[in-house]
Order: C-alpha cells, then structure tokens, then sequence
C-alpha cells in the first residue's frame, strides 16, 4: 500500500472526527415553544434553486421534532412579524445573500441563521470581495469590471440593447489587463447564471456575454478564467471549521446550471484527492476567507487549484501561488446535488443533523 493511501486512510479518519465538535443544540429543549421559518424563494434570478433548498431544510426540521414553517418570500417583510422566533434563512442571490433579509432581521430582532449584514454584502459582491482577498495577499484570478450605468449614461439612457457597446474597446482592455481566457459574469450572481467563457479574442462573443451578464445585474466582471482543479471548501461552526475538500468535475467541462443542479451530469469526489499538506493548506485558506470576511456559522469557499504554469507566483510556498480563490458563498445550496451536504456526510453529518448544527448558530449580529 503507498504511503499517499496510508495518509489517506489517516485524513478520513480525521474527517470522521469532526462531527465530534457539534455536540452543544441549545435549540433541542425547545422544540415547540419556538417557531421556525424557513424562509425560501425570493425575487432573484435563483429562486427555484432557493426553493428546493428551502423545502429540504422545512422537511429536515420536521423529522428532528421542530415547530417549522416554510415562508415563500417574495419581499413582504410584514409577513415575518410576530410570525416567527428564529429564521433559517434558504435565500440565494438578490435580497436573500446580500444583507438586505438579515438587515430586515436585525430590525425585527429576528434571530437569524448564517452571516451577518456586511459579511453578506461583502461576500456577495465578487468585486469588493475580490479586492479584500487581494489586500490580505490572498490569490484570486485578476479581473476588470464594466458598469451598465456608465455605458447607459453615454447614449442618454436611449442604448437599452446596448448597440453601442464598444466590444473592440472592451477586448482590448482585456488583452492590456488579464488576457484571455476570460469568464464573464455578474457581480451579484450565484448559480453560475448568466456566466459566459471565452477562450480567446472574439469581440462578437465578448459583446453577446457582456450584455447577456448585464440581465442581472448593473456590474459585469470579466475575470481571468484560470485552468486547473475546481475544488470548493464548506466551513461550519460557530467555530469555523472546514468539511472535506470537494473536487468537481462536470462532464461537459463547464459547471454551468444544469451542470450543477441535474443529477448525473456532474462527477464529485469527497474528499478530493490531494497530497495532506497542501488539502491543510487549502483549507486553512478557505477558513481564512470566511474570517476575513466576518462570515458566521456557515459558508462555501470555491476555488481553482491551478497547473504550476498558471500560478501567480506570490508566495514563497509554491503552494500557495496555486490556490486561487473564486468567491464566498454565504448561502450555499442545500438541495439534493449541492456542496455543502455532500462534504458533510463524508464526515459522518446527515442531512438532518446538519442542518440541526446550522439552526443552532442562529442569533442576531448588529
């Protein structure tokens, strides 16, 4: 047997350990004196998504003996008063990962489960994120932005097919900045919708993806497109602490959509194999990113592990330069084929038991 088995065999067992941790359900003694809303579905772009999400966690509270409610929110937040006592919030993208349904909490003196209000908006704008990881030394891919208002402003707001966008300009500005391959996508996205790779220079291409990006949201980042391993790292815990590396592997080559939510189309392995010291390095980054961004209870870091030749060549540890950081998800899926599940029972964490861990962190932050 090779020593990489033997160590392999060794990091399971850590792995197993980790349910270990969870052992404080201050919640349990009050099962029915306290009413829990899942609150689920929304206005944005993900609200189907966010609806499977929220029905898994409404039926996981169920069968642990809760007082739940499923609240399909479409923005009434009237219907949340004097409804119910914590909130498990299963929201993604607009309204629901951006601070404003935890900002609305806060005022009602709601408590509420995952990040707070700046943490949220923070992690949900790639842009600002983008810029904190870069001040911390932290490597992700080099990108520009484009703002929608700004190309509005020069046809007076008359452009609303954007006929005038200059894509010859915006692929220059691509070459002198990051170089292709790019991917295109909006700021304020999850769900990898509207999202467009493009191997190289095609300014028809570019100009289609940019105003494609554009339908949801006013920012449009176009972000160098790194080659390598898509890995991604579930922190939980009031203490954070990471589940097991997750190594996705689409078989179309892009996790795009239907990549991500149709069962069969997307290979994963858990735990991802990769050498021990550099998958504790891998996760001590990820754990690094949920602190600096003030994260709370729960969060997905994903990232590209780079080939060597892609490397950005910032650290002194060559491993290091390899791990480039894509973005926060603060809300992560908790559907049948998504992330943070699946790293969870590779320790030992069912379904229902994990969402028992992330009910229990739930408070007020402000």
């Amino acid at each position: 047997m090779s020593n990489f088995n033997l160590k392999e065999k060794d990091m399971l067992k850590d792995y197993l350990k980790i349910k270990e941790n969870f052992i404080d359900f201050p919640l349990r003694e009050k099962k029915q004196e306290i009413k829990i809303g899942v609150i689920a579905g929304g206005v944005s772009s993900e609200r189907e998504v966010s609806l499977s999400t929220g029905r898994g966690i409404y039926n996981a509270l169920l069968n642990l003996g809760y007082n739940a409610c499923l609240i399909d929110f479409t923005g009434d937040i009237l219907s949340l008063i004097d409804r119910i006592n914590v909130a498990f919030i299963a929201l993604h993208g607009k309204f629901g990962e951006d601070g404003t349904i935890q900002g609305f909490l806060e005022l009602l003196k709601i408590p509420y489960t995952g990040s707070g209000v700046l943490s949220s908006a923070l992690a949900m704008d790639k842009v600002f994120s983008k810029k904190i990881f870069k001040y911390e030394n932290i490597s992700t891919p080099d990108f520009i932005t484009l703002n929608k208002i700004d190309i509005l402003k020069k046809s007076n707001f008359n452009d609303k097919k954007f006929l005038g966008l200059d894509a010859f300009k915006i692929n220059s500005l691509v070459n002198e900045k990051i170089g292709y391959p790019i991917i295109v996508k909006p700021n304020r996205g999850g769900s990898s919708i509207g999202v467009t790779i493009i191997e190289s220079e095609n300014p028809d291409l570019l100009k289609e993806a940019v105003i494609e990006a554009f339908e949801y949201d006013n920012i449009v980042i176009i972000e160098k497109f790194i080659r390598g391993r898509l890995l991604t790292v579930s922190i939980i815990g009031q203490k954070p602490i990471a589940l097991p590396i997750i190594e996705i592997k689409p078989k179309s080559g892009f996790y795009d959509y239907k990549s991500k939510y149709t069962p069969g189309l997307t290979e994963y392995i858990v735990p991802a194999k990769i050498e021990e010291e550099l998958a504790d390095l891998i996760s001590k980054t990820a754990i690094k990113c949920h602190q600096i961004l003030d994260c709370s209870s729960l969060s997905r870091v994903d990232l590209v592990l780079s080939d060597s030749s892609n490397s950005m060549g910032l650290y002194k540890d060559k491993s290091q330069n390899l791990i480039n950081i894509l973005e926060v998800n603060t809300i992560p899926g908790m559907t049948p084929t998504s992330l943070v599940p699946k790293a969870a029972a590779a320790c030992g964490i069912n379904f229902d038991t994990l969402v028992e861990i992330i009910l229990n962190s739930a408070s007020l932050k402000l």
